[in-house]
């Protein structure tokens, strides 16, 4: 049988979910998607409308980026 204990004791698996760069990506999209859900309460023009959404969007894509890497 194998010695289950060196081969536990040599994996890395764990070590890229707990980099401090994915969380700080997480941060900043919260935190573009927090400004993009503010924009739409700044008036009743259309293309406030328009631009919080892409933000938002954007906000979106950078947390389900970041979100990716932790799990990779």
């Amino acid at each position: 049988m194998e010695n289950l204990q060196e081969s536990y004791g040599n994996s890395n698996a764990g070590n890229n979910a707990n980099n401090p760069a994915h969380y700080r990506l997480l941060t900043a999209g919260i935190v573009i998607i927090m400004i993009g859900v503010l924009l739409r309460f700044f008036g009743e023009w259309t293309l406030i409308d328009i631009v919080s959404n892409l933000i938002a969007l954007l906000g979106i894509a950078i947390s389900l980026k970041a979100v990716y890497n932790i799990l990779q």
